[in-house]
């Protein structure tokens, strides 16, 4: 039995990892279906169950099929996952597609579009070519991998993603793909805008109909000096691994929060500006704008917040290394809590892969206002560079559920391999989600012993990438379940970039590789 608390401990600091039994047999099996993956990602809707059985708790020296189980919750909740913990496929995309970020909503009415609506960032559409109705696909625009899409879906069907169209996106010139070859050595962001989005609803309570989607654009931002002379070095390595065309040092950009809201999930207005640039309008989007029609498409206006100031991240970077904003939006009270991570100020001078992360919160009572969110608020940091978290309340509990990327310890079987953290709070306390110890000393190597111990995907070697995670909400941002698992915590989903591609092909790290989903249980201690 392992302790692992910080210094001045408190409830919510504690994590115990109970057992890991037959860690490596499941490991074992993970590898024979990571190289099994592509025969059954020729079928979109294929499932992948690996079971529904509830794990049973059992002393950490039982040698039989042990189920992975940590204390969590001030130590007085257990979560388990075992062998037998529900897993699949979600969707295998095209070469031409991806799926990422994907949230699945519970919204209030079963009718359309309720019961669910699947939400995710998708590629942006390309025009077609007769002779490439789906061409294989890698971002050459700074723009490009990002497009709002969203699907209905219902209670059964949770294995496979349900019929989807792009909603909201940024509109790129046709370019036909390039000749020389390309290849990418590690996991990185492809395109930048519009992406990971976040929905919810509004103000229910009130009386309002919409819901809303929050996104993240981008703005280019001047740079000088040093500044403008590193984003000129990396800017130029960047394009010689691409063979891009030179955009030169001022090629720098910033994340930028953008809304949309909806009615239907079909069709989106678009948070823009008035004519004279001051006031705030609601835009309709309407798909082919600008190609050939004479009204331009919508331009999104930077959500603002209450010191008048646009919600932007932290640091400046080159346009595919942009950081911050990624996180989620949850109703409690009648209050939005928006937890999201960014660069921690003082390190925007360093290399962006080293960059350390912070945990902020903003809140809101109205989405639609004029000025959004209340300034931003560090719940915790040093986080590793790069980190997402998503943040909710816990299904059935007062408490905060924190989702978070992670390596499992050195000491557990197969090492530390990428994973996905889960905690709770021992209490709706926001500052109990900046007492969680979400990583063990040193952070910079983001080792958690609180891994939930995720089987599906990998390359076949051990190797995994547990990407853009996010999970089932109600509409109100809060944790949910499919009806067919009543009795499970939550219900997750994530990208796994190397994962064998649909097509068999790595041309691209993000297009055509598969998303999985899993479900965990969550009990008491000393329930039965």
């Amino acid at each position: 039995m392992i302790l692992v608390k910080t210094p001045k401990t408190s409830p919510a600091d504690t994590v115990i990892p109970l057992a890991r039994g037959a860690e490596a047999r499941r490991r074992s099996r993970g590898r024979r279906r990571a190289l099994a993956a592509l025969a059954a990602f020729s079928a979109l809707a294929g499932s992948a169950l690996v079971g529904t059985r509830s794990a049973e708790a059992r002393p950490a020296s039982y040698e039989g099929s042990a189920p992975s189980c940590f204390l969590t919750g001030g130590g007085a909740l257990e979560i388990c996952r075992e062998g037998s913990e529900a897993e699949g496929v979600l969707i295998a995309p095209a070469p031409c597609a991806f799926v990422r970020g994907v949230q699945i909503l519970r919204l209030a009415r079963s009718e359309a579009p309720g019961p669910l609506q699947a939400v995710f960032q998708g590629q942006t559409p390309a025009a077609s070519r007769r002779d490439e109705p789906c061409p294989e696909r890698r971002a050459t625009d700074s723009r490009d991998g990002g497009a709002l899409r969203t699907g209905r879906t219902f209670e059964a069907l949770v294995t496979t993603l349900p019929p989807s169209a792009d909603r909201f996106w940024v509109d790129l010139p046709e370019e036909r793909a390039r000749t020389r070859g390309w290849s990418e050595p590690t996991p990185s962001a492809e395109g930048i805008g519009p992406r990971d989005p976040i929905a919810v609803t509004g103000r229910t309570w009130a009386g309002e109909a919409y819901s809303y989607v929050f996104l993240l654009g981008q703005e280019r931002v001047g740079v000088t000096g040093g500044d403008a002379a590193e984003a000129g070095r990396r800017g130029r390595r960047r394009r010689a691994e691409r063979d891009e065309p030179a955009t030169g040092p001022a090629d720098v950009r910033r994340r930028v929060q953008i809304e949309a809201r909806t009615l239907d999930f079909q069709t989106f207005e678009i948070r823009t500006r008035t004519a004279d640039g001051y006031g705030l309008a609601w835009t309709p989007f309407e798909a082919g704008a600008g190609r050939g029609r004479r009204s331009d498409p919508p331009v999104p206006a930077a959500v603002v917040d209450e010191a008048g100031k646009p919600v932007t991240s932290a640091c400046t970077a080159p346009a595919f290394e942009t950081h911050g904003l990624a996180g989620s939006i949850s109703v409690v009270d009648r209050t939005y809590h928006y937890v999201y991570t960014d660069v921690l100020p003082e390190d925007c001078g360093l290399a962006p892969e080293k960059r350390r992360t912070g945990l902020f919160l903003r809140t809101a009572q109205d989405l639609s206002g004029p000025k959004v969110w209340s300034t931003a608020r560090k719940l915790a940091g040093p986080l590793p560079p790069g980190t997402l978290v998503r943040v909710a309340r816990a299904k059935g509990m007062q408490r905060w559920a924190v989702s978070y990327t992670c390596q499992r310890p050195a000491n557990a079987p197969g090492g530390p391999v990428a994973d996905i953290c889960l905690q709770y709070t021992a209490d709706l306390n926001l500052d109990g989600i900046g007492a969680l110890k979400l990583y063990a000393d040193p952070v910079e190597a983001g080792r958690s012993a609180a891994y939930l111990g995720l089987r599906s995907g990998g390359d076949g070697s051990g190797r995994y990438d547990r990407s853009a995670h996010f999970w089932m909400t109600d509409a109100e941002g809060n944790l949910d379940t499919p009806g067919i698992y009543p009795n499970k915590a939550g219900f997750l989903t994530w990208l796994d970039r190397l994962a064998p591609a649909a097509s068999g092909r790595d041309t691209s790290s993000l297009y055509g590789r598969p998303v999985y989903w899993a479900t965990w249980t969550v009990r008491p201690i000393g329930a039965q």
